[in-house]
Formats: structure tokens, sequence, C-alpha cells
């Protein structure tokens, strides 16, 4: 059985989906690129959320990133929306998740019965990068990388 093959345009122009994931992990790196000392979590969120708008995209409030510690979910709670100059100041030694939740639509998600399946309450798509990183002298060290340097979907 033949298949079809893809449109010529589909090459040149990215679709929703896939512009989707990239500005969010696009958003994921910005954020990290604030994760240094002396910066605060609301100048991580701010530039998550500046990035996410910039494309007309809503950056979800009703999740977080969070420390790691003894607790799975530990404090900090990271948030990826917020005022520069805010929150916690980040210190040498600290250990937690950036993990922007970014949707096409409004930034309103829902919780289905079963509990655990979020939803967007507009149905737009949404897609989330996450990493757990450590606070160093002069920056962050990301810890989750993969070694392949798989860091998103392939586009075909």
């Amino acid at each position: 059985m033949a298949t079809a093959a893809a449109p010529i345009w589909s090459a040149m122009c990215p679709s929703r989906r896939a512009r989707l994931v990239d500005v969010t992990y696009e958003c994921l790196m910005i954020g990290i690129e604030q994760a240094k000392p002396g910066n605060r979590m609301g100048d991580v969120a701010n530039a998550i959320q500046r990035h996410a708008e910039a494309h007309r995209y809503g950056v979800v409030r009703d999740f977080c990133g969070h420390g790691l510690g003894r607790l799975f979910h530990d404090a900090p709670e990271v948030i990826h929306a917020g005022r520069p100059g805010t929150g916690p100041e980040l210190r040498p030694g600290m250990f937690f998740t950036i993990e922007p939740m970014i949707n096409i639509g409004r930034p309103d998600v829902k919780m289905l019965d079963d509990g655990w399946t979020a939803v967007t309450r507009d149905r737009s798509l949404s897609a989330q990068f996450e990493h757990s990183i450590g606070i160093t002298e002069d920056g962050c060290e990301i810890f989750t990388l993969s070694p392949k340097g798989f860091t998103k979907p392939p586009y075909l």
C-alpha cells in the first residue's frame, strides 16, 4: 500500500501544534536562563510568561514546578507567570523543577473526573516540558538532559 506524500507546504510552514511545542520548549529554556543566584522565582516566572504571551499563548497557573527534597512536591513552589523581583531568592544548593504548561488558547484548565487528567477549558491545545535543576554558585545545572540530545518530539 502506498502512502501519500506530505503536502509541500508542511515542510515550510510549521503546524500550530509544532509551533506550540517549540514555544513551550523555548519557555522552559528561557526560564532556566533566569535560574541563577541572586535572581528570584518571579524572574523565572516572568521570563516564561513574557515569551508565551508574545506568541499569544496562555500560561497555565493551576500547575507549577516544585522543589525536590524529602517530599516529591517539596517547597519552593515554582510558578510560571509572575512579576520580576518577587518570590524567593535563588541560592546555590536549591533543587527544583521548572515545568511550564502553555496553551494555544486561554490559560484556564479543569480536572476530569478521574482526578488526574487535566484539559484546557476552551479545548485548545496544550504542551508542557520539564527539567529538574540545581542552582550553582554561578548559574544552574540541568539534571534531566537527555544523553542523546532529545529535547522535544521530532517533526516529520
